[in-house]
């Protein structure tokens, strides 16, 4: 980037920054989408520099705010219309049997105080009902790589709710969590 390119850029995004956001926001755009825009309405600009005027860029850029937020209004529209033809998935079954709250919140503290990378692996295939083999697709490493990271993990996980639960007298009902969080 040119020090004269980006120096121009600075002076167009701090001088149109806060009316193109506020431009955004009142037609009806919020949060995340609101930032999409923004920040799409800024990456043309940046684009296509040379052609945003030196003297006056607000209407020009406040111009390409509308397009961007047309085109978002025209993509909401088609996937509402398509969502709206697609049939209603089936309500998940209820759990087979009730788990017990303290056994969640044990269990929660467990996986949480492992690695993100054993998180990972254990939530793809306890939380998403991926096989290790799947699973490897989603972390992009072999699927035996996978499977010796699943291993691990779930190793890792035992040893951490045996550390919590030593001498609360929970072992048997931890045991069952982890052997269902085991089953392939």
């Amino acid at each position: 980037m040119g020090d004269s390119t980006g120096t121009r850029f600075r002076a167009v995004f701090e001088a149109t920054y806060g009316p193109v956001r506020r431009y955004v926001h009142r037609r009806g755009v919020t949060g995340g989408w609101a930032d999409d825009v923004v920040a799409e309405t800024f990456l043309v600009a940046w684009r296509r520099l040379d052609v945003v005027p030196v003297d006056d860029p607000l209407p020009w850029m406040l111009a390409v705010a509308r397009n961007v937020w047309l085109n978002h209004e025209r993509r909401e529209r088609r996937y509402g219309a398509v969502v709206g033809r697609l049939p209603v998935p089936p309500p998940a079954p209820a759990p087979e049997e009730p788990v017990d709250p303290d056994d969640v919140g044990l269990v929660r503290r467990a996986v949480a105080a492992l690695d993100p990378v054993d998180q990972e692996i254990l939530r793809l295939v306890a939380w998403e009902g991926l096989a290790p083999v799947q699973a490897a697709q989603v972390l992009g490493c072999s699927p035996v790589a996978a499977r010796v990271r699943l291993h691990r993990a779930r190793q890792r996980v035992s040893r951490e709710l045996a550390k919590r639960s030593a001498g609360s007298g929970q072992n048997s009902s931890e045991d069952r969590l982890v052997r269902e969080a085991s089953d392939d």
